[in-house]
């Protein structure tokens, strides 16, 4: 992901390629995204902070038999004392009947900061389906993870395990993400 911090409360960002391993196909292209994000500024700074951010996706039929999807993520958050608590009641939307078909999947985030560049946590992901027609429990897909972050000068890393609570979930999953940042 490239992102461009081009105000105090808005930053411009490009996932370009995106791809996946599958045993039956090897390593492919997903497609792209165009990312927008509205924040308050200096939101490290503050005890409340919000935001949104909007993506835009081109898919490969492989991936998502939608060509063309969006999110709508609301950012919703607080610090408290060493404590981070944030929400984002995320909407899906395949353009495919309009605004009656946004999905509703929403994301939470709890962490712990254990020093200035160490944070614990745990993180819970959910689809629950089209808001119009909301899935039973079994079909929705709910994953919880524990996370691990550094915050490094030279290098972030936020890593972790999630596990599927749901039949319809993956039973595990690993995540790593390496950032750095080039000013």
């Amino acid at each position: 992901e490239w992102a461009y911090g081009a105000r105090d409360w808005l930053e411009l960002g490009l996932y370009q390629p995106l791809y996946s391993i599958a045993p039956d196909r090897g390593a492919a292209i997903n497609g792209g995204k165009l990312r927008i994000l509205f924040v308050s500024p200096h939101a490290a700074d503050r005890k409340f902070f919000y935001g949104a951010n909007f993506e835009f996706s081109y898919n490969a039929r492989h991936w998502d038999p939608r060509r063309y999807t969006s999110e709508i993520r609301p950012i919703v958050g607080t610090h408290l004392n060493r404590w981070d608590f944030i929400f984002n009641p995320i909407l899906d939307n395949s353009w495919q009947g309009g605004f009656k078909s946004l999905d509703f999947a929403p994301a939470a985030r709890a962490a712990y900061h254990l020093s200035k560049i160490w944070a614990a946590g745990i993180e819970e992901y959910g689809d629950y389906g089209e808001l119009r027609d909301i899935l039973p429990g079994s079909q929705q897909t709910q994953t919880l993870w524990a996370v691990l972050d550094h915050n490094g000068e030279a290098l972030s890393i936020e890593g972790g395990i999630g596990f599927g609570l749901t039949s319809s979930s993956d039973k595990l999953a690993l995540k790593l993400i390496l950032s750095r940042d080039l000013n």
